[in-house]
């Protein structure tokens, strides 16, 4: 190795090792906003723990000329990597990751046959389930924060070894952008005040005047429709990656 190359890669290590400490608060802040909405058995040690790791690996693999900025998509690694914690602990029953594709699932064919936003009474109906039994699947959906956003972030964090990767996650935060605008309006605004101010559902019941129940269910609600809308571009980017895989 020359000394050229030795000092590039010196300073590549000092650039990382810089953009670590710089945004470590950045960990702190996100595990903290999953842990107040987990069962009390998840620490919030073990999220900053695997956090840490997401933001190594994005201070790593983060390039500038990409467009996005370092705090959105060390975000994006960070909450990808406790998601994939989480899923090791294995804490949520199944039924409640089985609903929530169920409820996607009706989601996507009503709103693929109607052209508009499905509807909670329809959804129930063609669950076959009272509205009661409905909007306590989506509130299980949202408190488990498996739903919809976080499997496809997570699927990202797993992807490591894809050079395609970065092109990936930009794709998705593009479908994603797209998919909460045409959210309906009082889910649009749940996602922002919970996902962009940070607040709780308790904080987002009384912007909304509504129970923090209320609040809880259309994040839910909310959660669920954006995994039915997000479900094409996902399988069109899973075929995509396996056709440049085998093509290799």
């Amino acid at each position: 190795m020359n000394a050229a190359s030795a000092y590039g890669m010196r300073r590549g290590a000092d650039e990382a090792s810089e953009l670590v400490t710089r945004h470590a608060e950045l960990v702190k802040r996100i595990a903290y906003h999953l842990v107040g909405r987990l069962p009390p058995s998840v620490e919030v040690d073990d999220l900053m723990q695997a956090g840490m790791l997401g933001l190594l690996e994005a201070a790593s693999n983060y390039a500038p000329n990409r467009g996005a900025s370092f705090e959105t998509y060390a975000g994006i690694r960070i909450r990808g990597a406790m998601i994939d914690a989480l899923r090791k602990l294995d804490w949520a029953p199944r039924s409640v990751h089985r609903k929530a594709r169920a409820v996607a699932a009706v989601v996507q064919e009503i709103e693929r046959r109607t052209g508009r936003d499905a509807r909670d009474t329809e959804i129930a109906e063609r669950l076959g389930v009272p509205l009661e039994e409905y909007h306590a699947i989506v509130q299980d959906a949202a408190s488990c924060r498996l739903a919809a956003l976080d499997d496809t972030t997570a699927a990202t964090a797993e992807g490591a070894a894809d050079p395609f990767r970065e092109t990936a996650e930009e794709g998705f935060l593009h479908a994603l952008a797209q998919a909460i605008e045409g959210l309906p309006e009082r889910e649009k605004l749940v996602m922002s005040l919970y996902y962009s101010e940070g607040l709780n559902l308790k904080e987002i019941g009384a912007v909304l005047k509504v129970t923090e129940s209320r609040a809880c269910q259309l994040h839910g609600q909310a959660l669920v429709r954006l995994k039915a809308r997000l479900a094409d571009w996902r399988d069109g980017a899973a075929g995509a990656s396996a056709t440049r895989r085998g093509r290799q």
